[in-house]
């Protein structure tokens, strides 16, 4: 396969602009179609982005010869059912996050994927900073030594009026969970990733101050694989929310980030934070729409990479079912007042 990928988006909300800018600062990409239930929200995606061609159902959407890869951008709780019907309509599949919301529609989402042989991808794009990739390689390569603590604060703001402006919002069926589900997914994944799978997890969790069915705030104690500890504390129910701080503390270092910050990179052999030049900024901590769109970019650039080259993306399904395992666990825990030890 040569050429630049034919993509299409299904799904015209929030995040679909981010896709397109995604797809269009591709080199190797391009936007053929759009898609969304709502014909108004597809039609006005696709007359400020070149006017590529425009359905209201996503299985007509698959029918088009030119795509090749779709992107999948409806509620959390359809992302694997859209998935398998592009997957068995022979198209390449690329997820919002997270991948889906309960794991027994991501394992048949990847199985799936197999069986059709098409590549499954999702989109965690703070693992394209250099940022995060220094953060991941330093705790990894043992820079800090033996793992001790780390702990993650994910502080964000939502309003009741967010909730309410569309019926999945806030809703187990849909959304699949709230603070830590929606909001607080990417963090997770950056703990998981750079700390290592968990292996007990004790939590509470419910909603405190919106109405929703979900969380609004969450806390948790951690025992990860490696044997360290850790403290998970996840809300989107405070005023003026500092956003997220990450902490990673072993017996020969620290490192201490906030926002996309280092503010403390110390290790016994005294080598200090690396210089980074990063061209992504923005968090989502207190807008929805407030995130750089460079990570959506690199992201939906290897993954048409992944195509032509025959290989797996960037954050395959398999790992991102990790993040959404280690949410669940969370709930889980929280429902039965105990631990509860993982893999699910």
């Amino acid at each position: 396969m040569s050429g630049a990928v034919g993509f299409g988006i299904i799904g015209c909300g929030v995040i679909a602009p981010w896709h397109v800018a995604g797809i269009k600062g591709s080199s190797n990409a391009r936007l053929v179609a759009v898609c969304d239930i709502i014909p108004e929200k597809a039609e006005k995606l696709a007359a400020e982005n070149g006017n590529p061609r425009v359905y209201t159902d996503h299985r007509k959407l698959l029918e088009d010869p030119e795509v090749q890869a779709v992107c999948v951008c409806t509620p959390s709780g359809l992302h694997a059912k859209v998935g398998i019907d592009a997957a068995q309509a022979g198209k390449h599949v690329l997820s919002e996050k997270p991948i889906d919301i309960t794991l027994e529609n991501i394992d048949a989402f990847i199985a799936e994927t197999k069986k059709a042989g098409v590549n499954l991808g999702c989109i965690f794009q703070r693992r394209t900073q250099p940022l995060w990739i220094a953060v991941h390689d330093a705790v990894q390569g043992g820079k800090l030594g033996k793992m001790v603590l780390a702990d993650a604060y994910i502080k964000y703001y939502r309003s009741q009026e967010y909730y309410d402006s569309a019926g999945w919002r806030g809703t187990w069926e849909m959304d699949g969970g709230g603070a830590l589900m929606n909001q607080g997914v990417h963090c997770v994944d950056l703990m998981r990733w750079i700390a290592g799978p968990p292996s007990t997890i004790y939590a509470r969790c419910d909603h405190l101050v919106r109405k929703i069915e979900v969380e609004d705030t969450a806390v948790a104690a951690i025992t990860y694989a490696s044997g360290a500890f850790g403290v998970l504390e996840g809300t989107t129910s405070v005023w003026n929310a500092p956003g997220h701080r990450l902490e990673f503390h072993g017996e020969k270092g620290n490192i201490l980030l906030e926002g996309e910050r280092i503010v403390k990179w110390e290790t016994e052999d005294g080598e200090g934070a690396p210089e980074l030049v990063d061209p992504q900024a923005g968090s989502a901590s207190a807008n929805p729409v407030d995130i750089g769109k460079e990570g959506h970019r690199r992201q939906i650039s290897d993954f048409a990479a992944s195509i032509v080259e025959g290989r797996q993306p960037m954050i395959p399904g398999e790992e991102a079912r990790g993040a959404v395992e280690f949410i669940l666990a969370i709930y889980e825990s929280s429902r039965r007042g105990e631990p509860v030890k993982l893999p699910l």
